[in-house]
């Protein structure tokens, strides 16, 4: 049995990384970060910061300013954050949205791993994807790396649901300009019930169920009576698992993929990236499980 790395003392050498959102302190990608970080033994470590949306553009200088290596971007802000990117990737460009940044001479750049890990769960089921109908709850950044998952994928019909007409139009609208090629809908809430006896991939990527408010579920259940059973019920959120959603899906013969292995396989590529070499996967995914299992 390989002996972890004993822990090295943090210094004024230290290079930091780390995590924004608000909230933030739901987030296990610190435990994750640095699980990875001290069996790699590097002299790094991973903080989350909770950033109020209205003091981006001050964090952002601020971390310039003292030497953070990088970060990670969760909500609200992987879209806010691009005014304040230098270069930004060609998979964030055409998601609209970034969730991990580094530093360089010319200022912050800005790529999207959210795909990556979002994928990741869904090739493991080895099947084929060419007659998917997936219904996607909500349109936010998180929903802009699941269109994009999904066209990767090849469903049939992307369906995203919202209960904000602007905002959705706006959805619909931005992908014209996209350079992957997109073939989607966009309805309001109303149109669920309906849309829902269709779906055979459901994903939600609102921050509905997350912690603290474990109880809440985007769906209600007069609404959740109307899945089919064997409909692959995909939460991005991964605390609690599972979810109140997960668990009405299941109830209803669906089939519940949770947002652990998604966090594990995009911080993975993040930190790969941050760090130009190899990352342990596995190290990073058995910290989680373990601390799930214990909470």
């Amino acid at each position: 049995m390989q002996e972890t790395p004993p822990k090295l003392p943090i210094t004024g050498k230290t290079k930091l990384l780390g995590v924004i959102g608000y909230p933030i302190e739901h987030s296990l990608s610190p435990l994750m970060h640095n699980a990875a970080l001290q069996a790699l033994g590097l002299d790094y470590v991973y903080l989350p910061f909770a950033v109020k949306p209205e003091d981006l553009a001050d964090v952002m200088a601020g971390f310039a300013a003292i030497g953070l290596s990088g970060f990670n971007v969760t909500i609200p802000h992987k879209q806010a954050i691009l005014p304040y990117l230098s270069e930004v990737t060609t998979i964030a460009q055409a998601i609209g949205a970034v969730n991990t940044v580094w530093y360089t001479e010319q200022g912050w750049n800005g790529t999207n791993t959210d795909v990556v890990g979002f994928l990741a769960p869904l090739k493991a089921l080895d099947r084929d994807w060419s007659n998917t109908t997936a219904l996607i709850l909500g349109n936010g950044g998180a929903a802009r790396a699941v269109v994009a998952g999904c066209t990767q994928l090849g469903c049939d019909r992307i369906q995203v649901v919202g209960r904000d007409d602007k905002k959705l139009e706006s959805f619909l609208q931005s992908w014209c300009q996209s350079p992957l090629s997109v073939s989607l809908s966009v309805h309001h809430w109303k149109a669920l019930p309906d849309l829902l006896l269709e779906a055979t991939l459901l994903i939600n990527t609102t921050p509905i169920g997350m912690f603290p408010h474990i109880h809440q579920s985007p769906l209600s259940e007069a609404e959740i009576d109307r899945l089919q059973p064997g409909t692959i019920a995909y939460d991005l959120i991964y605390t609690p698992n599972p979810t109140r959603f997960l668990q009405q899906a299941q109830a209803r013969g669906g089939l519940a993929i949770d947002g652990l292995e998604m966090l594990v396989q995009q911080g993975a590529a993040a930190l790969q990236g941050w760090l130009d070499q190899p990352v342990p996967i596995a190290t990073m995914r058995q910290v989680l499980q373990t601390h799930l299992a214990r909470a």
